[in-house]
């Protein structure tokens, strides 16, 4: 690629043997736009996480196990894809050569995980080296900040404020710094539109142990009446970020190690001591009080019936007219937005059929667009923002496909997913316990899936959001309050995927806890093989059902509901 050779020349010029570009922009958000996707302009690369490196005589894409083969499409012609975890190369890892970066655009703990062992020489570089050959126009976003009105349920200002002061208290620290657009707007209990899929206001957030808060941001976006609030908040504009944080001196600071930036850290540490603890918003974001989970299943009723009536719409339509990826992803979105609770998708629909459902994040283009043909099976993974709650879901559907090795592929799938749905909570559960159950059923016939089973999700936040997941690693014990994604799946290349997903809460009664589904939207039966299901395993299909039908019923035309009530049989 032409670009690629006119990059390597500011190699040359900047007396550097490589440069590293990462997916993120400055707030380490999941989403970035168009005009600040740097890894999308040098590699073609369009998938949520990785990292390219790029040498004087090779180049490298970083991607975790969702994207292996999306990167190999879009980018092996230029770039070698390493998947991780897998180590460094050896050709470069062992190699004293200079490596640049952007400061702001990596934090400490993102290198270290990348070169811990490396004998390269990490150059810091005040200036973006993409934007050297990327001459682009940034679009102005000037979509005011929002409160939450009281109906949503959020625990009040005054409170998470005062939970903060007596935790820095606590650990004896004078200032936060919080550099997660997200936590600052749970802090608030605002939300924003600088991104497309999460409703986050960029920002940046110093509280001191006293409850004075200064709020960096585009001042073009703050209302009047956030300006006019009770609290000791005061509004700044972002730009003056680094200089108010270089007065300080002589003081301990609590930051963020997954957002806040070298650049950041380096002007705090200067002059400050930061204590080696981590942002405690986390933690408390992570739990949803008893009026969130409310409207959360409140949203889930919603985002249901509109998932269930494109399903119909599916099966009805796919044999004749010429319905493709792109154009069923555009009705679902059509049948979203008829709800006026509906504001916005969570993330890009998935919509993959045949060899495209195995790509496991796949994002169907004009370029890759398939027409959905008879003998199929269709994945479909989507979610929206509604108010208030945030939906993520997958189902995956029977094109009058008659494999037999399929449907005990996805009957096994089911099985993880009935194991994880039904897990029995001992003292001090994780996700990592939780996620050999999801796999079971498929490692008894030699199979696999390489992503994590489930990812927590905020309340009309982030589609994805920690600290707690279900992953073969992830060891933080799952609480009351908890919502969680529960999506084990397969997928074999170039040939089809299969992925079953709801969300899931963690519930407790009288000191007993369980997973409750959110998610309701009926399962393809056509696709099961009942010689493996167990009898607790239908019993469980069978519930499952019930609950659907009896949830969705009231939101169905005459048609819908006798479809509803085939799809919801007993079997």
């Amino acid at each position: 690629m032409e670009k690629i050779k006119k990059f390597k020349l500011i190699l040359k010029k900047e007396k550097i043997d490589g440069y590293l570009i990462p997916k993120n922009d400055e707030f380490f958000s999941e989403y970035v736009s168009d005009c600040n996707d740097r890894l999308n302009y040098i590699s073609n690369f369009n998938g949520s996480f990785g990292f390219s490196l790029i040498l004087k005589d090779k180049n490298y894409l970083f991607v975790d196990g969702r994207y292996t083969l999306q990167a190999l499409k879009q980018s092996g012609k230029f770039f070698k894809v390493i998947t991780f975890p897998k180590k460094m190369p050896k050709d470069i890892f062992k190699k004293e050569i200079s490596i640049g970066f952007d400061p702001k655009l990596f934090t400490k703990k993102m290198l270290k995980s990348f070169f811990n062992k490396s004998k390269c020489k990490l150059v810091s570089i005040n200036k973006n080296l993409i934007d050297e050959i990327w001459r682009r126009k940034i679009k102005k976003n000037n979509k005011k900040i929002f409160n939450l009105p009281r109906n949503s349920g959020c625990e009040p200002v005054k409170s998470k404020i005062n939970k903060i002061a007596n935790y820095l208290k606590k650990i004896k620290a004078d200032y936060q710094f919080i550099t997660a657009s997200e936590n600052n707007a749970w802090l608030l209990n605002i939300r924003g539109l600088d991104e497309k899929y999460s409703p986050i206001p960029h920002s940046y957030i110093l509280i001191d142990k006293n409850k004075n808060v200064r709020f960096y941001c585009n001042l073009n976006k703050v209302p009047s009446a956030l300006k006019k609030n009770p609290y000791k908040i005061n509004f700044f504009n972002i730009g003056t970020t680094h200089e108010d944080l270089s007065k300080i001196s002589k003081k301990k600071f609590l930051i963020d190690k997954n957002t806040c930036s070298i650049y950041f850290e380096n002007i705090i540490s200067k002059k400050n001591e930061i204590l080696n603890l981590n942002d405690p918003i986390y933690n408390l974001k992570s739990i949803k009080n008893k009026k969130e989970i409310k409207n959360i299943q409140l949203a889930h009723i919603l985002d249901g019936a509109a998932l269930t009536k494109y399903l119909f719409w599916l099966k009805r339509n796919f044999q004749n007219s010429k319905v493709t990826e792109l154009s069923a992803a555009k009705k679902l979105y059509e049948l979203r937005k008829i709800n006026k609770n509906f504001n916005f998708l969570s993330f890009p629909t998935i919509s993959g059929s045949g060899p495209n459902g195995a790509i496991i994040h796949y994002k169907p283009t004009k370029r890759t667009d398939r027409t959905l043909k008879t003998g199929d099976i269709y994945l479909v993974d989507s979610g929206g923002q509604y108010k208030f709650g945030t939906t993520d879901v997958t189902r995956t559907i029977s094109l009058d496909n008659s494999s037999k090795r399929i449907k005990n592929i996805f009957t096994r799938v089911l099985k993880g997913h009935i194991a994880v749905s039904s897990y029995k909570f001992q003292d001090n559960t994780t996700g990592s316990e939780i996620d050999k159950v999801a796999r079971k059923y498929l490692k008894q016939i030699g199979l696999d899936y390489s992503h994590g089973t489930g990812h927590g999700v905020g309340y009309f936040l982030n589609v994805h959001e920690g600290p707690h997941a279900i992953t073969k690693n992830n060891k933080i014990r799952l609480k009351e309050g908890m919502i969680i994604s529960n999506e084990p799946g397969y997928y074999e290349k170039n040939k089809f995927g299969i992925r079953i997903e709801n969300l899931i809460y963690v519930k407790k009664i009288n000191k007993k806890i369980f997973f409750e589904n959110l998610t309701l939207a009926p399962i393809d039966k056509s696709l099961l093989d009942m010689s493996i299901l167990n009898k607790n395993e239908i019993d469980w299909i069978n519930d499952y059902h019930k609950k659907v039908h009896d949830k969705l019923k009231y939101l169905m035309n005459n048609f819908e509901i006798s479809e509803l009530k085939r799809a919801c049989s007993p079997i």
